[in-house]
């Protein structure tokens, strides 16, 4: 079996280095491989130098690299590289620093042992660290977070994470249509449509970045988050 690991990447070359080298670390459960995929969004740095020079200098590792010719915004990037990937299970792993690799198998365990389809990995419940940052980063999520689970029936704690697990046959098979940070509301909405979905949820740790590190996600994107929910929420009911 084989986890596809999709890394939508935009003005990362300080970093993606080293999220590559967390992920060519970690040992996964049962065996499973792993295949890494990633989409540079037309990066204005050099990212896609510090690609291509990690592929060259790391050739045993299976490395999938894609990029968009004009900046289409991170859900087209997932979107990319959901059709691209060929593995078992698809994971979707932020460039940054932000989230642990090494919890992969936290979130692989419920679907290996048979009682998941998908996994949510949360930051806001469990006892794994999270880095003491923005109040109303946090108000904000939970709240977009209470109103998703108003129109999807779910009790999620954090649809607003990174980490989300699925099975490739699931996620291959819903038509998504955001190409900003509105992917997270509308795949959640997406996935809640499905009859006898399995969805679980874990907690995972969290080291959040400043704006001065790097961090993009604004307010804007909190508004059209709510734009998404109420969107696809409604078409959903």
């Amino acid at each position: 079996m084989t986890l596809s690991i999709i890394i939508p990447a935009y003005n990362e070359g300080k970093t993606i280095h080293l999220i590559l080298n967390k992920i060519k670390e970690v040992e996964l459960i049962n065996g499973i491989q792993k295949e890494i995929v990633i989409v540079n969004d037309c990066s204005k740095d050099n990212t896609e130098q510090a690609i291509l020079n990690y592929i060259e200098n790391n050739k045993e590792l299976n490395i999938q690299y894609y990029k968009h010719e004009v900046n289409k915004g991170k859900g087209a990037a997932i979107r990319t590289g959901i059709q691209s990937a060929k593995g078992d299970f698809i994971i979707i792993q932020d460039a940054d620093l932000e989230y642990d690799p090494r919890e992969y198998n936290i979130l692989l365990r419920p679907i290996i042992e048979g009682f998941a389809d998908v996994v949510y990995g949360s930051r806001f419940m469990g006892g794994k660290p999270h880095r003491i940052l923005f109040f109303w980063h946090t108000i904000g999520n939970k709240f977009l977070t209470f109103v998703s689970n108003m129109f999807t029936d779910l009790n999620l704690t954090d649809m607003e994470t990174c980490y989300k697990l699925f099975k490739s046959e699931i996620i291959k098979n819903i038509e998504l249509k955001e190409n900003r940070f509105g992917f997270e509301p509308e795949v959640t909405c997406k996935i809640a449509r499905i009859p006898n979905i399995r969805i679980y949820e874990v907690g995972i740790s969290y080291y959040g970045r400043t704006y001065a590190e790097g961090k993009k996600i604004n307010w804007k994107d909190g508004f059209r988050a709510l734009y998404c929910i109420l969107k696809y929420g409604l078409l959903r009911m």
